[in-house]
């Protein structure tokens, strides 16, 4: 095995980690995945002729763009598991909070970005955060960003029917300053950032997953040879007309 150095966290369990995270993004796709959601077929209609692309290339986009959506979540996953890893005290619950630790009394949620929330859910995570520290005086609950604007650790101030609230020990904190919490070592985030590539390199070669298995173009060959055809009937197959569908 690489020897990754990080010193906060075995290069096994970094390694095993990594892996888990890699293994669970989705390298295939078909037809019933792809329209699980149900494809808007004038979108791609309206795409294809405005960005001036192939209705082909505008479904590969389609495609890339929901597995894209899929793989988000694992990215969260990443971020989330990784310090149980670091320090035994951190423990990833079923329910509730993301991260708690209880020896030291730290309560997080963890959001890739501040404004991936909008105010109705910032409102509710806050008001969860002052419920949880109204238990105890030396509880702190933490809001992790993994993009902020800012090295920071903060109190996290939000408005609520017009008012704003703040408190010490709801605070509003950038991964960097959450790992150099966690690590004691404050560049222990750019150090992971730095070996992460390589880590990765690793993993994908045990995985041997160089490749994305699609099926759709051939699934939608066998609804119609005509492409942008196959799409409209996908979507409209029990809509009156769309079998004598002239394009």
């Amino acid at each position: 095995m690489q020897k990754y150095n990080l010193g906060f966290i075995s290069d096994k369990d970094l390694f095993d980690h990594v892996y888990d995270t890699v293994n669970k993004y989705r390298f295939d796709i078909d037809l019933k995945k792809f329209n699980k959601n149900l494809v808007d077929p004038i979108k791609l209609t309206f795409d294809s002729k405005i960005y001036n692309k192939s209705l082909k290339e505008t479904i590969e986009l389609e495609i890339i763009r929901q597995m894209d959506k899929s793989n988000t979540n694992h990215i969260g996953y990443f971020h989330q598991n990784i310090f149980k890893y670091i320090n035994k005290d951190w423990i990833v619950p079923k329910h509730g909070f993301d991260l708690i630790n209880e020896k030291k009394k730290i309560y997080v949620e963890i959001k890739n970005k501040h404004n991936t929330m909008n105010s109705s859910s910032a409102q509710k995570t806050y008001i969860s955060m002052q419920n949880m520290i109204l238990k105890s005086s030396d509880i702190v609950c933490m809001l992790v960003e993994v993009i902020s604007k800012n090295s920071q650790n903060i109190p996290w101030k939000v408005t609520i029917n017009g008012e704003q609230y703040s408190h010490d020990n709801i605070r509003r904190v950038s991964m960097d300053k959450f790992y150099q919490i966690v690590t004691g070592d404050k560049y222990a985030f750019r150090s992971l950032c730095e070996v992460l590539p390589k880590v990765l390199d690793d993993a994908l070669d045990t995985l041997n997953s160089d490749h994305i298995d699609n099926t759709v173009f051939q699934e939608l060959q066998q609804i119609s040879p005509n492409l942008l055809k196959s799409i409209y009937l996908l979507s409209f197959s029990k809509y009156e007309g769309f079998e004598e569908l002239q394009i």
